[in-house]
């Protein structure tokens, strides 16, 4: 019921705080998949991924590991998802290849997506399947209204909660008592991208974890929950994950417990 895991895996500077010393960049998704059971793809914002990318990361991640995907910005931020029922139809056909490690799709928009978009998004969320999870995440305050929250019930599309710089905390922690969906989709950002270094934690972020935790706990008696940490959140996300881990009662994989298994030459 409860997933959590990290914004993307493929950082070189995670080797040797996370990856262990000597893990080649082909070995970083297996590695990874080791300590989390869920990851959130960021290249697919990009482009639609090769089928063969696609089967490669079924291939090298276990049974059970889950993957959230991000829609492509060609749909959400050149179209505004106008006319982009082919796009986005090849997107599914290709992410489908993922069988059941396919877990939810995040249709993230700018913040220049204001309200005014408000029909091109009720006429896209129709269009889409029932049988794989939405999330929408806006990125302006002027989003969160009821007429919103009835729209996503309606075609039970989440409403990502992202703690970063858009929407108040306390307006998240609120909206959690308002699912518009059978699950969740919690992202960590941080208030901004001065981090570059991200190897290590650089910012205490335990009073806003030991807060997340709490709502986490109730939340999740009602809705799955899928939950990732960005590096810009505290500077290391693998650890804002473990130290979430810890608070919620799971038991994180130790960094020495990762190369266990794996030939890293």
């Amino acid at each position: 019921m409860l997933l959590l895991g990290t914004q993307g895996w493929n950082y070189s500077a995670w080797v040797g705080s996370f990856y262990p010393t000597g893990t080649r960049p082909a070995d970083f998704l297996t590695t990874y998949a080791r300590a989390f059971p869920t990851v959130e793809v960021d290249s697919t914002f990009y482009a639609v991924p090769p089928e063969r990318t696609v089967l490669g990361w079924h291939e090298r991640t276990p049974s059970g590991f889950t993957f959230a995907l991000k829609l492509p910005q060609e749909i959400t931020h050149e179209r505004r998802l106008q006319d982009a029922e082919d796009v986005t139809e090849l997107f599914l056909e290709r992410v489908r290849l993922l069988g059941d490690k396919l877990g939810p799709i995040l249709i993230q928009f700018g913040p220049d997506f204001g309200v005014s978009n408000m029909p091109a998004l009720e006429r896209y969320l129709p269009t889409l399947p029932r049988d794989i999870r939405f999330a929408v995440e806006l990125r302006q305050r002027q989003w969160i209204t009821d007429e919103l929250l009835e729209l996503l019930t309606a075609h039970r599309v989440a409403l990502t909660l992202s703690d970063g710089r858009w929407i108040p905390r306390d307006t998240l922690f609120e909206l959690t008592e308002r699912p518009t969906a059978d699950f969740t989709y919690v992202r960590w950002m941080g208030p901004d991208r001065s981090i570059e270094d991200f190897s290590r934690t650089q910012v205490d972020r335990s009073r806003e974890l030991e807060s997340w935790s709490e709502v986490l706990r109730s939340l999740v008696k009602r809705v799955m929950v899928y939950g990732y940490a960005n590096n810009h959140y505290a500077g290391h996300s693998p650890a804002t994950v473990r130290e979430l881990q810890v608070l919620l009662g799971q038991k994180p994989v130790e960094p020495k417990m990762l190369g266990e298994q794996i030939s890293l030459f």
